[in-house]
């Protein structure tokens, strides 16, 4: 799936001139917790998001240090943190160091961009100008189509149990010489041996994610010496 698939458009923006004010309550009118700022011409040039408002001057919380901290900071440092505290346009507290991806980006590269620069949403640019924006929310919503339904039709126990082997010989992690499985009315049971606790509830939701599976009893047990400590 690609970044066209899920974005949002149209895009809610603000203009750089916009003041603070403007920002702030656009945001919480569209319930939006962030806003790129793109220029008449449509082209992006920052984002402004509710963190970006956090440390106001209004509000008492402008950063604050002692005296003998204050001297190891530079003077630059300090006059941005009063312009980001005190500033009434938008273009003065934005962040202009933006993380786009094109229309054409994989899903798996949204989400690299977005753990990667800790930012929960990516303006999506085709030609220099902005056509949508992926946010958390969009990711979900994309998550949701695909999420499996109940079976609409009934599946024998014994292709679910071979669907669960099946995908357990898949993993690593699983051992399917260790763990027994057996279905009843769509009840599985997961026995056996399993060498780490971290490995029962991957057992657990590999069997789940079978369709046609209705429950799973978990009556594994862990082999791993107590004296062993594995490093995660």
């Amino acid at each position: 799936m690609q970044a066209e698939a899920i974005m949002t458009t149209p895009v809610i923006g603000i203009e750089p001139s916009a003041s603070v004010a403007d920002a702030a309550g656009l945001m919480l009118s569209k319930k939006i917790s962030g806003l790129p700022v793109i220029r008449n011409d449509g082209a992006l040039v920052g984002i402004v998001s509710e963190g970006d408002f956090l440390r106001r001057g209004e509000l008492g919380t402008q950063r604050k240090r002692s005296r003998w901290l204050e001297f190891f900071v530079s003077p630059g440092r300090v006059a941005d943190e009063y312009v980001h505290a005190n500033g009434r346009r938008v273009e003065e507290v934005m962040s202009d160091d933006v993380v786009t991806a094109s229309p054409s980006a994989s899903l798996g590269e949204i989400v690299d961009l977005m753990t990667r620069h800790h930012v929960k949403r990516i303006p999506v640019v085709d030609g220099g100008k902005v056509v949508g924006i992926i946010a958390h929310s969009d990711l979900l919503r994309a998550l949701l189509r695909v999420l499996p339904s109940p079976a609409s039709t009934a599946i024998g126990d014994e292709q679910i149990r071979q669907n669960i082997v099946t995908e357990l010989a898949a993993r690593k992690w699983a051992s399917t010489e260790m763990i027994s499985v057996t279905v009843d009315k769509g009840v599985v049971e997961l026995s056996g041996a399993i060498f780490d606790e971290r490995e029962r509830q991957a057992a657990i939701v590999a069997a789940e994610n079978v369709p046609g599976v209705k429950a799973v009893k978990d009556n594994l047990f862990c082999a791993a010496p107590l004296s062993v400590i594995l490093v995660s």
